[in-house]
Formats: C-alpha cells, structure tokens, sequence
C-alpha cells in the first residue's frame, strides 16, 4: 500500500487548504522585469527607508550569531513610538504569525471564533488549527450608503457565544479596504465579554487619512482583553524581512511567549525595523505620497466607468457588480498583475495595490476602453 502522509494529519489540518499566493512572481519578473506592474500584494513601491537598509545590511556581519530572541532593543523602540510599555509587546515573524499564535494560544476546540464576512483570511484558519469553529458574520451589504461589504460590528457582537474566546477584526480591512468607526468599536468593546479577546489588526493603520478611524489603542488601558496587531510591511516597507508585532495585557503577552519560537524575527529583520521606527521623514513621505496617489487612481478608476469602494488603506477594490475573472486574465496578458477576490467569496471584484506612478498608468493603459 502506498503511503498516503495526508491520512495522518491531524483534524484541523485536515480541513485546511496550503496558502494560494496566486501568481508565480518571481517567474514573471524574470519574464517580464520592468515591465512588469505588481499590483497585487499591497507593497510600498516608495520602499525602506535607506535607514532601515543600513540597518539590515550592517547586521549582516553579525549573521553567525542568533538574533535577540527576545527582540529588546526592538521592543523598546515600538515602546518609545506608541508610547506603551515593552512588557505589552511581541514580536512575530510578520502580524500573519501572530494571528496564528493568537488561535493556538486561546482558542480551543469545541470553542469558536468570530470574524467579518470578507474579513482577513488569516482569521478563520487561525480558528481551524485550533480546532474551533468559525463563525463569520455576514458583512454589511453591497449597496451600503457608507461601507460596502463594511464589518458590521452589532452583528459581530451579537454573534458572540459563551465559548467564543477571540473576535476578530481588521481595521480598515484587507481586502475591502474599508473601515468603522470609532464609536461602533468603543461599543462592541462595552459589550463583549471580558473572557473574549477582541483582536484588531491595523496592518494599514499608517495609512488612514483625517477622515478614517483612531487606533485602537486608544482602549487598551481600558480593556485588558483588546489586542492590537501591526506589521512593518506596508508603510515601512519590509515585506521581504517579516516583522509585526502585537500590543496587549502583560499577561496576554506572557501566554503567547509561551509558544513563541525563540528566534522567530531574524537579525536584519530586527535592525531594520528599529531603524525604520527612526526614520519619521521616509514615513511621513511614503504616507502623503500613498495618499495622493490613491486618491488619484481612484478618480482615474471612477472616471473610466469603475466602482471604487472607499480605502483608507494602499489599495483599491474595485466592484464590477459582474465575474472578474475576464478583466483579471485580460490585465495578466499585459504584464498586470492585480488580485482577484474570488477567494474571499467576492468573485466581481479586484483588489488593486496603489503601485508607482509609472505601475498605475501601465494599469490604466491596459485597461479596456
């Protein structure tokens, strides 16, 4: 008999399906090079700060010793820039890592969690590895005045159950690009109970503009169960390094820590993102820049016939209230790489990154007029 290692896996795994990362991108870049428009996974074509690069490079001497596994000095600059203690702070191979640690760490089987419909993918899985059950909320409808496919939070706290150890919440939220405010969160804050912790992930909190919402962190004194995640991703543009971190109760930090692997953010990873913490000037840049150009390539979009729905965040979807899987083909045969949302059950939409000035009209021109 055959050895078949997928008749081994455990439940949860079981059920679960390996990450589509869509294209192969490095094979299209050595196809294409720069011709290529890579509007897909929501980079910062501005990139590091030349801090951040300095930073990651002079380590590199260093790469025959082990990283920090603590991440101190990393911990005391995010401590510094949000102006909370490090004891609140983990650092995670990317936020992606410690949404997972979240699940593993407090949910359980027999158990569930809750999460937006069209909310981050990485919260449902993270309730699948834990063995608990998901529970999405249906999102607020298309036609919404305000936030199409929005998080209605009402809803999400009605849907908390006495097993419900984490809800999930994203704000603003990938891949709608949308948002609620702040007083719908100070008020499903109120209601959920304390023995439910309340993730928000502001992996694009950087940029939100004067109209979009606060940080949760605002609550965190208030609530010991709030957890907020963040990356250096996006803005800061370290995707290629991963590293996020989390902000939370002491004791919350010291239960992850338990599962936490030891060397988790390697050691240019840890220097650049300290550096990058220093650099406010590349950070206000790439921040009025990104915002500029959304707000331009959503008025070029919108002009061309295009449903935008409203961002605070470095990309656009796009509702095209039909099967975009046409348009999608149609924009990879010329070398434009956007991401289809059929994933997330919203197969007429496209999520676009705001690229390059140079990326944005190359998508522009290859669209169908």
């Amino acid at each position: 008999m055959s050895f078949d290692a997928a008749r081994l896996a455990n439940a949860a795994t079981a059920a679960l399906r390996a990450y589509d990362p869509g294209h192969d991108l490095p094979a299209l870049r050595r196809l294409h090079g720069a011709a290529l428009a890579e509007l897909g996974s929501n980079e910062n074509p501005l990139g590091p700060s030349p801090l951040a690069l300095a930073a990651a490079r002079d380590s590199l001497a260093e790469a025959f010793r082990y990283p920090d596994p603590k991440g101190a000095a990393l911990k005391r600059a995010i401590a510094g820039h949000l102006g909370v203690a490090a004891s609140r702070i983990a650092l995670g191979n990317g936020s992606h890592e410690l949404l997972m640690l979240i699940g593993q760490c407090f949910a359980e089987a027999g158990g569930s969690i809750v999460h937006s419909q069209y909310g981050f993918a990485v919260f449902p899985i993270a309730a699948a590895v834990a063995g608990a059950r998901a529970i999405g909320v249906p999102a607020l409808p298309a036609d919404h005045p305000h936030m199409p496919y929005g998080h209605d939070l009402p809803a999400i706290a009605a849907a908390v159950e006495a097993g419900t150890r984490i809800v999930f919440l994203a704000n603003p939220n990938n891949p709608t690009g949308g948002w609620f405010d702040d007083d719908t969160l100070d008020a499903l804050l109120e209601r959920v109970p304390a023995s439910t912790l309340v993730v928000v992930d502001e992996a694009y909190q950087e940029f939100v503009d004067g109209a979009g919402p606060r940080s949760a962190l605002r609550l965190i004194d208030r609530h010991p169960n709030l957890i907020v995640t963040r990356t250096f991703s996006k803005a800061y543009a370290l995707a290629g390094l991963r590293v996020g971190y989390l902000i939370a109760d002491p004791g919350v930090v010291e239960v992850i820590e338990r599962l936490r692997e030891s060397f988790n953010v390697n050691g240019p990873a840890l220097a650049a993102a300290e550096a990058a913490l220093g650099d406010a000037g590349h950070l206000r840049r790439v921040r009025d820049w990104t915002l500029a150009e959304r707000a331009w390539l959503a008025g070029e979009l919108s002009v061309r016939g295009y449903r935008v729905l409203p961002s605070q965040t470095n990309f656009l979807l796009i509702d095209l209230g039909e099967d975009a899987a046409a348009l999608e083909a149609a924009l990879f045969a010329r070398a434009v790489i956007v991401r289809p949302m059929g994933g997330y059950g919203l197969p007429h939409t496209l999520r676009i990154s705001v690229g390059s000035r140079e990326e944005n009209l190359r998508l522009l021109a290859a669209l169908p007029s």
